[in-house]
């Protein structure tokens, strides 16, 4: 049983007058409660060693389902009052107790079967500083021969290191706008 998040009656899934879809709709109020998608941003924070090496990434270990144990960026749900970029670095001090400078938009991805949008940005880390945030059990800067492919936590991740990396090769990082489809998902 639903309720209205506006009187606390119960409400009803139906088609609103002059809609096509199913709602969740209160007969007592008429508020129509509207399923949208949900923005996760994140960044994808980069460091150059002082000894000339390449740049290395910073991944995170999930300290919390799903997926809990495996290697991800640091991302998550957008907070209201927030921009996506105030979010990505929100969720880089979150997850990493790291800064990130220069942000600039990096990836877009569409995955329309569970609603969501994935928002990420090509960060630079702060002064070379990093920790584990409490949703990590820890976190690492990465070259990319020892990404841990095989232990990433989404599709999203493995997608925006692979255009970081073939990207980096050519010393241009354009914006990778993409729609995921769930079959791509299953391939991580």
């Amino acid at each position: 049983m639903a309720y209205c998040m506006q009187c606390g009656n119960e409400a009803h899934r139906v088609v609103p007058a002059g809609d096509d879809k199913p709602r969740l709709v209160c007969p007592s109020c008429g508020y129509v409660h509207y399923d949208n998608p949900k923005v996760i941003c994140g960044a994808l924070v980069t460091h150059k060693p002082s000894d000339g090496g390449a740049e290395k990434v910073l991944l995170c270990r999930r300290a919390i389902e799903p997926r809990h144990g495996y290697w991800t960026l640091p991302a998550g749900f957008m907070e209201l009052a927030e921009t996506t970029e105030q979010g990505a670095l929100r969720e880089t001090m979150e997850e990493a107790d790291a800064v990130g400078e220069n942000p600039q938009l990096y990836c877009l991805y569409d995955i329309p079967q569970i609603g969501q949008i994935y928002i990420l940005y090509k960060a630079e880390l702060k002064d070379g500083k990093f920790g584990a945030g409490v949703e990590s059990l820890e976190c690492a800067l990465f070259d990319e021969a020892d990404i841990p492919w095989q232990d990433l936590a989404f599709y999203s991740t493995s997608l925006t290191l692979q255009h970081y990396f073939a990207d980096r090769k050519t010393g241009r990082f354009p914006l990778h706008k993409q729609v995921i489809q769930r079959k791509d998902t299953e391939v991580n």
